[in-house]
């Protein structure tokens, strides 16, 4: 009566594509873990709030103490000269002090301080796109323009509220204190929290309006128009781009996301897998790239399952790609997506550690990471693991933290990794991480591109000035200049400091083109004069009885730009219809 291999509404718990974000998320809340909750708030926030709040507090005590003592030194002299001198050591000897507290700030900007003026902006575009101009048939340059009124009223909105906060909590900070305040910690502590607000408060007024006007006198993203045919004989880059295929562990099983909407198994992965090897075989490819998502919740299982569907393609091995999508380390339970990690759990080190093992299986030794010190690229990828063998089997085996600590090294430092160019006016790929950090699987999707990644890209396009760019990475940098369905679709998903990188990374229009996935749609467009491809899903977005697609596109110079030519796109037949039209053995 009811055929196990197709799912039943159990399947459908965090389907995306089944239920709402507001239905979801009152359904995990009887399963969040309160404890874990309020203990992961502390460490992440709370902590970092108090460290914030008190930095003034204590830095008026160290500067009275130290005035009081060089005025008795120096007989009421300013010590100037001794607090250049303190400061100076305090510069080269605590740098990797300094560098905790950046980390954690910026941390901190991720969580609390931008998603508040994304939210604002997103849900005043959802609204005006969804409710005006979907009605009215807007035209693009329409659509532009109310994207940039939105940015603006979205920047000085927020800008308001957050002086707003900042003056009711004003009267409870304290800014000044002695060595005597510190017998009273409880006032200590509330003292500094409220110091904390309005300051995060002050930096949000500021910044909101900042990213407000950028984000609204920036070019908006459009569709791409701007398709140049490959001249005769000219030199020529095919890429086939795939993204999130989701790899499950069990033949039967459902994606998170699309319940039993999406396909069951690994079926349609292979099935585009043998599309990719006929096309190989009739139009060799260069490279094909993988945007994130291999898996489903980055378990052993499934990373096993995405490998072992590779294997029997070897000629396509060498060309593959992949990088690190939000399902591949940020989902924590893939049965349970109320469960949370805390952060000093292993268990994110060891989604990481697999992601890391899976990428090195297949390019290790065509990518290389960057040596951030000389500004150059450093050793291969493969070289850089094998360092840290030992390391690395230690924590597979005993995920204990502090063994944990040579693979968070190596997730911070192999990324951006680069494939460089084969000659000084080829094309190279620049693989990014853009996963956010984060401990809860309702909050997996939240990307952020780095400025120690951004600066470390910059690096090396400076060593290659005649040479062109993929720039790829999971999250999409922009929201797509078309109405989304629902407002669940357009919120903590693209990249945090999307517009910022966009912006950041203008300067290689013309020399680079952008690369994800993540969004599982079809869509090329432009922003800051740099291409924008997104790729679809060819497992996510259909059952295994619809055929499904993906683009391979051609790249090359033109006039001294890297321009695209029209994509072409694969279709890959259902395998349920595909089974049924070959007659059985009987």
């Amino acid at each position: 009566m009811v055929d196990p291999r197709k799912g039943d509404i159990e399947d459908d718990a965090s389907s995306t594509k089944q239920r709402s974000l507001f239905a979801i998320a009152g359904s995990l809340l009887a399963e969040i873990s309160p404890i874990k909750l309020i203990f992961a708030w502390i460490l992440l926030m709370g902590l970092p709030g108090l460290v914030l709040g008190l930095i003034p507090f204590f830095l008026s005590i160290w500067i009275g103490n130290v005035s009081r003592q060089a005025a008795e030194l120096y007989s009421g002299l300013v010590p100037a000269a001794l607090l250049v001198i303190l400061g100076l050591i305090a510069w080269y000897g605590g740098r990797p002090l300094f560098r905790m507290i950046e980390s954690s700030f910026w941390s901190l900007n991720s969580i609390m301080v931008q998603p508040g003026y994304a939210l604002c902006r997103e849900t005043l575009r959802h609204l005006i796109e969804h409710r005006l101009l979907r009605r009215i048939d807007a035209k693009p340059a329409t659509v532009a323009s109310a994207r940039a009124m939105t940015a603006a009223i979205a920047g000085l909105t927020v800008c308001i509220l957050a002086i707003g906060v900042a003056a009711l909590v004003w009267p409870a900070t304290h800014w000044t204190g002695t060595l005597a305040d510190l017998a009273a910690p409880r006032r200590v502590v509330i003292l500094a929290l409220a110091n904390a607000t309005v300051l995060l408060c002050a930096y949000l007024a500021i910044a909101a309006l900042v990213w407000g006007i950028a984000d609204a006198t920036m070019a908006q993203p459009r569709s791409f128009t701007d398709f140049r045919p490959v001249p005769a004989g000219a030199p020529r880059w095919r890429v086939a781009h795939l993204s999130d295929v989701h790899c499950v562990g069990d033949r039967y099983g459902f994606r998170i996301e699309s319940g039993r909407v999406g396909p069951r198994g690994n079926d349609k992965f292979t099935a585009t897998l043998e599309r990719l090897r006929a096309v190989h075989a009739s139009n060799p490819l260069d490279a094909i790239l993988i945007t994130g998502d291999m898996t489903d919740a980055g378990i052993s299982t499934e990373w096993a399952a995405f490998l072992d569907a590779l294997e029997p393609f070897a000629e396509l091995i060498p060309l593959v790609t992949v990088l690190p999508g939000n399902h591949d380390v940020n989902v924590v339970d893939r049965n349970n997506p109320a469960r949370m990690d805390l952060p000093m759990s292993p268990n994110k080190r060891l989604r990481q550690l697999r992601t890391l093992s899976g990428m090195e299986a297949l390019q290790g030794e065509r990518y290389r990471v960057i040596d951030r010190g000389q500004r150059r690229l450093g050793e291969t990828f493969h070289a850089v693991m094998n360092g840290q063998r030992e390391a690395i089997e230690a924590f597979a085996n005993r995920a204990s933290r502090r063994a944990g600590r040579p693979v968070a090294e190596l997730w911070t430092g192999v990324f951006p990794m680069v494939q460089p160019p084969a000659r000084p006016d080829g094309l190279g790929i620049i693989v990014l991480n853009s996963n956010a950090e984060t401990h809860f699987s309702f909050t997996n999707a939240l990307g952020m591109v780095s400025l120690e990644q951004a600066r470390a890209m910059d690096a090396i396009v400076e060593k290659y000035p005649g040479a062109s760019w993929l720039i790829a990475l999971h999250h999409h940098v922009v929201e797509y200049p078309q109405p989304a369905k629902a407002l669940s679709e357009r919120i903590g998903t693209a990249l945090i400091n999307g517009t910022w990188f966009v912006r950041h990374i203008a300067r290689f229009a013309g020399r680079a083109v952008i690369l994800h996935g993540h969004r599982h749609v079809d869509w090329i467009g432009e922003s800051g004069g740099l291409p924008i491809i997104s790729a679809p899903s060819p497992v996510m977005e259909g059952t295994n009885a619809r055929d499904s697609y993906f683009h391979i596109h051609t790249l090359h110079v033109d006039g001294g730009r890297l321009a695209l030519a029209r994509p072409e796109t694969i279709v890959v037949p259902a395998p349920e219809r595909k089974s049924a039209a070959t007659p059985t053995q009987g």
